[in-house]
């Protein structure tokens, strides 16, 4: 029996001072190991849609579960936990820390769980093996191609073992050899590690990749 890892009912978000809902009832379920692609111009609320799955922003109304939790009754430090052990996000940009080199950033959220430092590196340099960046953990991000950067943000949403990775444009920011280099890359470990992956984007190529495909339309998600 398929697991849900994450459902919405009814989902609506209206922004202060704007007379339209971005989203106007959402009903969506997610199930272990499901690709599901969510395309839609600019402006029609799929990252204001993705940021609600993740628990990241509070709807106007409806209500979003993951793991059969319901995210409105959990305080802050709650839903940090549950995003923490159960989900993944990457983003158009990889909001790595300059500072710190590949291995360190993707062992973040593992030292924020406060595992052992060893053990999170040891963790970090595994994922970073799989994602093909095995010659480039020491270096800091400054010294990666974009498509390397992408990579070490994969692995960092990989590390704690997610149920289902959240990816916002994920290749936007790349050229077009890069960037179905990083989709297939995100293909392969939904079909390996059984991982769900939601993946809101603009191309349509890409998203014809996934199994599941929908359009946001006036608020509303149909199926394509």
């Amino acid at each position: 029996m398929t697991k849900a890892i994450i459902q919405s009912k009814d989902l609506q978000k209206t922004y202060a001072g704007l007379d339209v809902a971005v989203l106007n009832g959402i009903d969506l379920e997610v199930n272990e190991g499901e690709q599901v692609a969510i395309v839609g111009t600019s402006g029609s609320g799929k990252s204001t849609l993705l940021h609600l799955l993740g628990g990241l922003d509070d709807p106007t109304a409806g209500e979003v579960s993951v793991l059969g939790q319901s995210l409105a009754k959990m305080n802050e430090t709650m839903r940090g936990e549950l995003r923490n052990r159960s989900l993944g996000f990457v983003y158009q940009f990889h909001h790595l820390l300059p500072e710190f080199t590949a291995l360190e950033n993707v062992a973040m959220p593992l030292l924020i769980r406060r595992v052992l430092r060893e053990e999170a590196m040891e963790s970090a340099a595994e994922i970073l093996q799989k994602v093909g960046m095995s010659h480039r953990m020491i270096h800091m991000p400054g010294e990666l191609s974009g498509g390397e950067r992408q990579r070490a943000a994969v692995a960092r949403a990989l590390v704690t073992k997610p149920k289902c990775i959240l990816a916002d444009e994920p290749t936007g920011n790349l050229d077009r050899y890069t960037a179905h280099a990083v989709f297939d890359l995100l293909l392969e470990i939904n079909e390996v590690n059984k991982v769900a992956l939601v993946v809101v984007t603009h191309d349509l190529e890409l998203s014809a990749k996934l199994k599941r495909q929908y359009k946001l339309v006036d608020g509303k998600l149909v199926a394509t």
